[in-house]
């Protein structure tokens, strides 16, 4: 991130101010454009790693100009966070439909939005990264397909290890098939760094089964040797090799008999960030292993350590968008589904209930004069009171049920195949619940509220929508809060 640009594009001057400063206290370099016009100049002048853009420009729309930067040569692959006032679906489809990379509201959390950021770069890097460890390996291929039939197995190689496998199914079929271009009746791969002692074998041809196993690698000098120095090390023969007179003497002192004839250790990095050793070996009844060995098999790993660092970058990548989705849907403060989340969870609930005639209701939670908490004991005391709301709301729905903050100090909970009669009976056992709860009870005298709770449900002859059915509940709630609070109404 040290190394960033980001260009913020916005014509409000404190929304381009709070991204200034908060992008530059993470180490990026930025630049900020007012309008469409700025924006085209400074993209001339400058090439930014990454664009944040304001859906709504004085002299152009966020679409059109992300339809313009799509089209140019040297933007087509910028990636692209749009800024909306207001998230329509049809803008948020639009927008991703035209090549964003993300599309935010506003106003929005700096550090949520600098997260957002800081992960695309990440995956922007990665993915520059590994366009350079592909465009390495297909050289390499192009010149060894020059080469003997040795090289025509390691097209075979590369070929079934550069589709989309994780590292760990990549190490395996490299293992099994230098084992078998090679005729070894042994090939592992340990993964190791220069000084360590114990080294992990990764896979082993001849087991399989073997995985994440740890081996002590004071007896494998080889291995040793090759981590420390960066080079292959080929062993002809252990019974002579001056490599192995140590442990030689060992093996006559406990009367060990060792099969193992000749052997490979063959150093790989990842990066450039030494990773292990792929150990080939040879027994004494075969013959010994030979420096031609040793280029094949180098030139089969050195051309698939692309594959390797690609399956790694894309674990990664994932990992990520794991991350932003949970980031994206989830409120930060309670950990429950946000409101846009929310939307999207219950139209497709209402939809479900509408195809099976099934029944829908639908809870929004108010606590009662919650402004006096803040006001009296702080913010900080607050936000603990809501998430103990949260978590208490959790601990009462089913799991097919959904809890979501819907603002400030309103919950919702969406109970797919529950009647009114039966809701109404769950509204009044959280409400006592709630009425019950000390909250904050690390304070010297803990807070006691109470909640007013509005119903609605589906089918009902005024519900249509999800709109309808916030509608409802809403109306509800407020009847509820009219008649004097801490109760629940329909």
């Amino acid at each position: 991130m040290s190394e960033a640009r980001v260009l913020v594009v916005d014509d409000d001057e404190g929304v381009r101010r709070a991204l200034v400063t908060a992008l530059t206290d993470v180490g990026c370099e930025v630049r900020e454009s007012a309008d469409a016009a700025s924006m085209r100049a400074a993209l001339g002048a400058w090439e930014p790693h990454l664009l944040l853009l304001d859906a709504a420009l004085p002299d152009g729309s966020g679409t059109d100009l992300l339809q313009e930067l799509r089209a140019g040569e040297a933007t087509r692959d910028l990636p692209v966070i749009v800024l909306a006032t207001r998230l329509p679906d049809e803008l948020t489809e639009l927008a991703f439909g035209l090549g964003a990379t993300d599309v935010v509201r506003k106003p929005f959390r700096p550090r949520e939005l600098v997260a957002r950021v800081q992960a695309h770069l990440r995956a922007q890097a990665l993915l520059r990264s590994t366009q350079n460890s592909l465009h390495t390996a297909e050289d390499e291929l192009a010149r060894v397909l020059e080469d003997s039939e040795n090289r025509r197995k390691l097209v075979d190689i590369l070929h079934e290890v550069t589709g989309d496998l994780s590292s760990d199914e990549i190490y395996h079929i490299l293992a099994r098939r230098v084992a078998r271009a090679l005729s070894l009746s042994r090939c592992s791969v340990i993964l190791a760094r220069p000084g360590d002692r114990v080294g992990v074998v990764a896979t082993a041809f001849d087991n399989p089964a073997i995985r994440n196993f740890e081996i002590n690698l004071e007896a494998y000098p080889e291995i040793r040797a090759a981590l420390e120095h960066g080079h292959p090390v080929l062993v002809e023969d252990l019974h002579t090799s001056p490599l192995y007179e140590d442990l030689r003497r060992e093996w006559a002192a406990n009367g060990t008999q060792v099969p193992i004839r000749s052997v490979i250790a063959l150093p790989f990095t990842l990066g450039k960030v030494q990773a292990g050793v792929f150990f080939l070996r040879r027994m004494v009844n075969e013959p010994p292993l030979t420096n031609e060995d040793v280029e094949f098999a180098d030139s089969v790993i050195k051309a698939a350590v692309a594959a390797i660092h690609r399956a790694q970058v894309i674990e990664t990548t994932k990992a990520d968008n794991a991350r932003l989705e949970v980031l994206a849907h989830t409120d930060p403060l309670t950990q429950v589904l946000n409101r846009r989340a929310l939307t999207v969870r219950l139209a497709s609930e209402l939809e479900r209930a509408r195809r099976y005639d099934s029944v829908l209701t639908l809870l929004m939670v108010d606590l009662d004069h919650f402004k006096n908490v803040n006001d009296t004991h702080g913010h900080l005391v607050g936000d603990e009171v809501l998430r103990e709301v949260a978590t208490l709301l959790q601990n009462e729905v089913r799991s097919v049920d959904v809890v979501a903050r819907y603002g400030g100090e309103e919950f919702v909970a969406v109970l797919p195949e529950t009647s009114l009669v039966g809701a109404t009976t769950f509204a009044e056992r959280i409400r006592e619940h709630i009425a019950a709860t000390p909250f904050a009870a690390s304070m010297v005298e803990p807070l006691h509220l109470t909640a007013s709770i509005g119903v609605s449900s589906y089918p009902s002859a005024t519900i249509n929508t999800v709109d309808d059915l916030f509608a409802r509940a809403d109306e509800a709630l407020y009847r509820a809060k009219a008649d004097g609070r801490n109760r629940v109404c329909l």
